[in-house]
């Protein structure tokens, strides 16, 4: 069974982002620093695929991560080629697999400004068959190297390149993943845990306290802060998990909201930008000022109705990618071919523990391969960024 608590975290996390990004509260990366715990989830799941496939577990991970990235490239990379703008050379190759961030326009640096993740994302797959190899060897010493070397590029080589630096700042979550998936983080005694989180989110807080950057006290704009701010929550997130979390599947709306969330973060993640960007403008021209919170919840609703539209059109490629059969709407019960659920038969909420098997699968409900790890982690991959873009020219160092 899908360990629910963490299809939970995620989903909380791409509520967190959208809303974050029409409303600019930096509050909201204090209270819920979403993109660490984005990674920290997808360490976790990459942990538990190489376990299972080995090195061939790089090759399935992309394989999920890029066909919905194509998708956006076949829209936006010929509207922006005829907007104007946009050089066609050999660098447009780069939404084919984006090592480096990929070519863009005025308009679709900040529309498109979310790649970054992608980038990021694909990086620590290519680099986890190692990472998880030195992390079961040394797991304190390679936990640490990644904050090491975010100090040291930050105090010591602030121009380095950009995709070194969110080495440092995020990869470190995605090794405490690794510590999630081997079940580390449960065997440390409680108090231990707390103590070491208290520890790091007093240093964090402290940083962002006295380095507050051009947002304020926006944890996008203060590296080593976020990261330290960052490593405490998903301490205290994946340390505490609970098993399972049956009690999200208790209302069956809100457990298919879950579900529908998870099964299409990445097609959320990749739309909802450029709907922010566009709206701006509009709402504006009517009135709905965004220094108001009516204001505000207008536009946070009229983004995530927009999304579900485009979810509706193209996120089933995130079926095809995960060799799912596709849905227009995630999560509803099935049944086997040619078969009637039986008259008596209990209820069970969408896509929750107890419901029915999926394409492939034997009859009777049982984990699928990935489902659950040796320490409970959930399979299926899940990105949920925590990307902010408030101007073109911030748009190259959003998060």
């Amino acid at each position: 069974m899908r360990n629910r608590y963490l299809d939970l975290l995620r989903f909380l996390a791409i509520i967190r982002v959208v809303v974050y990004h029409v409303t600019g509260w930096a509050t909201l990366t204090l209270v819920f620093p979403a993109m660490s715990v984005m990674f920290a989830l997808a360490g976790s799941l990459m942990a538990a695929s190489l376990d299972r496939s080995g090195p061939a577990a790089v090759g399935r991970r992309l394989r999920r991560l890029l066909p919905s990235l194509w998708v956006v490239a076949a829209i936006f990379v010929p509207a922006m080629a005829i907007s104007g703008g946009l050089s066609v050379n050999w660098r447009l190759l780069l939404w084919l697999f984006p090592i480096t961030d990929p070519p863009v326009n005025g308009w679709g640096a900040l529309a498109l400004s979310v790649i970054w993740y992608l980038r990021d994302y694909l990086w620590f797959v290519l680099v986890s068959p190692a990472a998880l190899w030195l992390f079961r060897r040394a797991p304190l010493p390679t936990l640490l190297a990644p904050y090491v070397l975010l100090v040291v590029v930050e105090l010591g080589f602030p121009g380095a390149p950009v995709v070194l630096r969110d080495f440092g700042l995020y990869f470190g979550a995605w090794l405490l993943g690794f510590a999630h998936h081997d079940g580390m983080l449960r065997r440390l005694s409680r108090r231990l845990l707390v103590a070491v989180a208290a520890l790091l989110a007093t240093a964090g807080g402290a940083w962002v306290l006295t380095h507050p950057g051009a947002r304020g006290y926006d944890l996008n704009d203060i590296r080593i802060g976020n990261a330290l701010w960052a490593a405490a929550f998903v301490l205290i997130a994946l340390g505490f998990a609970p098993s399972a979390a049956a009690w999200v599947d208790r209302n069956a709306l809100f457990g298919r909201a879950v579900t529908v969330f998870n099964r299409r973060a990445l097609t959320v993640y990749l739309w909802h930008m450029p709907f922010v960007v566009a709206l701006t403008p509009l709402v504006d021209v009517v009135g709905w000022s965004h220094q108001d919170l009516l204001g505000l919840a207008i536009r946070v609703v009229l983004v995530f109705l927009l999304v579900g539209v485009v979810t509706a059109l193209v996120g089933w490629v995130e079926d095809v990618a995960a060799r799912r059969r596709p849905e227009l709407l995630p999560g509803g019960r099935r049944t086997r071919p040619g078969s009637a659920p039986p008259a008596d038969a209990a209820p069970t909420a969408a896509g929750g523990p107890g419901a029915g098997p999926g394409p492939g699968a034997v009859p009777r409900p049982r984990p699928t391969a990935g489902a659950v790890t040796r320490s409970g982690s959930a399979g299926g991959m899940r990105v949920g960024p925590d990307a902010e873009a408030v101007s073109p020219a911030e748009a190259a160092s959003v998060r």
